[in-house]
């Protein structure tokens, strides 16, 4: 996962208009992005609810399993195409249909995994999930620890976990996987305070630029979804 970076610097004295200008820019950068991610996670979880509530959505997406994988690939593609065309994410309005796009699709993917779980554990999963993320995005507001310096710690975390993940392939078992599960719950969770304070910027080292809307909105969201995922994965080990 890439990011971009802006060294955040205080302005000059005397400067207050263009403090006060730079900290409108920012709180309208701000509630931009948390209304991208709104509907975001609207979209993802009331997709994830058909899936759940749905039993013929369920059978039918069992009997087409092409649909999934066609989803999981396009999901990828609009993935790759807004991390890595910086002038793709932010040209308006191609980077909200990427987004759009890469939503539903994984959505569609998040609902078919959820398939294999009941529906009082996909209702806990999303109540932790919320609760969670709603504490850990009050912390990231309030915590004077600048978490926007710990991006290389996260990404060796990141690295590790991937050679965890391919080694519980081998060594599969009960208590392998909710290890696995729970260190991945807790490596996204740093990975939310990280893109949050990344998006507030202030007195944080480092900050992402009010152009990145998307992809800020982007960042966030995989760390709230992979958070889902490995909290579902925990509830699904303990049931076993």
């Amino acid at each position: 996962m890439s990011y971009d970076y802006e060294n955040y610097e205080e302005p000059l004295a005397g400067g207050n208009n263009v403090e006060f200008s730079e900290k409108s820019i920012r709180m309208a950068f701000i509630k931009k992005v948390m209304l991208i991610l709104m509907a975001q996670l609207t979209v993802t979880f009331g997709i994830i609810a058909i899936f759940t509530l749905v039993n013929e959505v369920q059978q039918y997406a069992k009997q087409t399993p092409g649909l999934f994988w066609g989803a999981f690939v396009l999901s990828i593609v609009c993935l790759i195409s807004l991390a890595c065309c910086g002038n793709l994410r932010r040209r308006h309005p191609h980077n909200i249909i990427f987004l759009g796009v890469f939503t539903v699709c994984e959505g569609f993917v998040l609902g078919c995994a959820s398939a294999s779980f009941t529906t009082n554990e996909i209702m806990m999963a999303v109540g932790i999930c919320v609760v969670v993320t709603l504490a850990l995005t009050l912390f990231a507001f309030q915590t004077k620890i600048d978490f926007t310096m710990m991006g290389g710690f996260l990404f060796v975390g990141l690295i590790v976990l991937m050679l965890f993940g391919i080694l519980t392939i081998f060594f599969h078992n009960q208590i392998t996987n909710l290890i696995y599960s729970s260190l991945g719950a807790l490596l996204f969770s740093f990975y939310l305070v990280f893109d949050i304070q990344l998006m507030i910027g202030g007195n944080h080292k480092y900050s992402i630029s009010p152009e990145e809307y998307v992809f800020a909105a982007l960042n966030i969201y995989l760390d709230v979804v992979n958070l889902f995922i490995y909290i579902l994965s925990i509830i699904g080990n303990a049931r076993n």
